[in-house]
């Protein structure tokens, strides 16, 4: 269960507010304590200060006056009910010869009232068993300190601020831990559910299932990655499906000239008497049918070798011999016209064999598509770096919902598959791959007489002036 990420997910997310909250906390109630001692401080120095000054004018005003020198009546706990704090006094017996105050006398040795300075300290009051927070403030007559009044208040009433503090604080932290824990939870399903549905979908895949439901609207990184990983299984599928294509195709094309072999082998085995005739005929057929087969494997070669992305052997071929060169012996025995176009001037960057691959493949594919007594026109222009050549036919013609499938392997326009002159099926799928080696490319349309035309642009020309 903890293994989860919907689980750990919200437990680590609710860790981390824990841990901030706690240390928040931690803070607030430090500068709060730091704060509520300044306060009362300063509360007990104002008092303390008021209430000595009114001391000090009693005392000045009874020794300037010998037949009075009474106690002010202000004193004692009408102060303390007024300021809520406690009031000690602080020096000789008396500030009054001969009269109570009603102030309780504090003997502190360690606080020296003589220094005429107001002061702050804690201590323990006679009796009492809790300790407070005092500021003594000087008594003046005539300039000179005879004593000092105390203000003083528990330290459990800072603490007691604090406390309330922390309660509210408290409180505010688990009702804020709720609302947390329940966005985590709102979170959690929005983070985790699409990818718990990509892991399924992972499975499924891992399985051999490619048609897999993946998140649509995952937020952000998640439906990037969702949207990939949806274009990953669709990819797989589709190289699975080229993986069976391609060996019922490579079966395919073998069974045909094995089945010819075959035949031809068994009506030779069969005849007691064979002729030279028939045993020439036999040997015809098998070498044509061995030769169809090599080509197969031949082409298959060349295309695992394109697909390693070996770096064609590139070297600077004359266009204006190269080309007629190329096409030299291709129509020999073939009832067809065949007419090159003028042919530009210039040196092209190119793999020789591969170029010449190509240019084979298609005039042979047109040769193919065309009937007897047919043309053939070839076309080749030179731009800014660039060489375009065409070979074009006044064949049927390519449907355009097939123009893009006819560069796959083993694949043919003609649905009954009946290879006439013994094609592979990877002429075109051959020419595409050497063309894209070279940083080219290779498309199919409408030839100007209704035929098809197939082209192709290679980089790397350089026109002669």
């Amino acid at each position: 269960m903890l293994g989860s990420l919907r689980v750990r997910l919200p437990l680590v997310f609710l860790a981390g507010i824990v841990l901030a909250g706690l240390i928040t906390t931690l803070i607030a109630v430090r500068l709060f304590q730091d704060f509520a001692h300044d306060q009362a401080l300063t509360s007990l120095n104002r008092e303390a200060h008021g209430i000595a000054g009114l001391y000090s004018d009693a005392i000045n005003a009874s020794y300037g006056n010998p037949s009075d020198r009474a106690a002010p009546a202000f004193a004692a706990r009408n102060l303390e009910r007024a300021t809520g704090a406690k009031i000690y006094f602080l020096g000789p017996k008396r500030p009054f010869p001969g009269q109570r105050t009603g102030l309780e006398r504090l003997t502190l040795t360690t606080i020296d009232w003589t220094s005429g300075k107001s002061l702050t300290f804690e201590f323990t009051p006679p009796g009492a068993h809790k300790t407070y927070l005092a500021v003594a403030n000087p008594i003046f007559l005539d300039k000179q300190p005879v004593g000092a009044i105390v203000v003083a208040t528990k330290k459990t009433d800072v603490s007691h601020r604090v406390a309330q503090l922390v309660g509210r604080l408290a409180i505010a932290g688990v009702l804020g831990l709720l609302v947390a824990a329940l966005l985590a939870g709102y979170l959690s399903r929005r983070i985790v559910r699409p990818v718990l549905q990509l892991s399924d979908a992972a499975d499924e895949v891992a399985a051999g299932n490619y048609a897999v439901a993946v998140p649509q609207n995952a937020p952000g990184e998640l439906g990037h990655l969702s949207a990939r990983f949806g274009e990953m299984a669709g990819r797989l599928a589709e190289a699975e499906l080229m993986e069976r294509n391609f060996l019922m195709s490579v079966s395919h094309e073998l069974r045909t000239p094995l089945t010819a072999i075959r035949g031809q082998i068994e009506v030779l085995a069969r005849a007691r008497h064979a002729s030279a005739d028939e045993i020439g005929a036999t040997a015809e057929v098998v070498a044509r049918e061995v030769g169809r087969m090599g080509r197969l494997v031949d082409d298959m070669l060349l295309l695992a070798r394109t697909d390693e992305g070996t770096a064609p052997a590139t070297k600077p071929l004359e266009v204006g011999t190269f080309l007629p060169g190329t096409l030299a012996g291709l129509f020999r025995g073939v009832d067809r016209k065949l007419d090159l176009a003028e042919v530009p001037s210039g040196t092209l960057i190119a793999d020789s064999d591969g170029i010449t691959q190509v240019i084979r493949n298609l005039v042979r594919n047109a040769i193919e598509h065309t009937s007897e007594g047919g043309s053939i026109l070839i076309t080749a222009t030179g731009t800014d770096r660039w060489l375009r050549l065409s070979v074009e036919d006044d064949g049927p013609g390519i449907p355009p919902e097939q123009r893009e499938r006819i560069f796959a392997r083993f694949y043919r326009a003609d649905s009954s598959r009946n290879p006439r002159t013994g094609g592979s099926g990877l002429g075109l799928a051959i020419a595409k791959a050497i063309v894209e080696a070279h940083g080219g490319r290779i498309w199919v349309d409408d030839a100007a007489g209704g035929g098809a035309r197939v082209s192709f642009e290679l980089p790397g020309f350089q026109a002669t002036p």
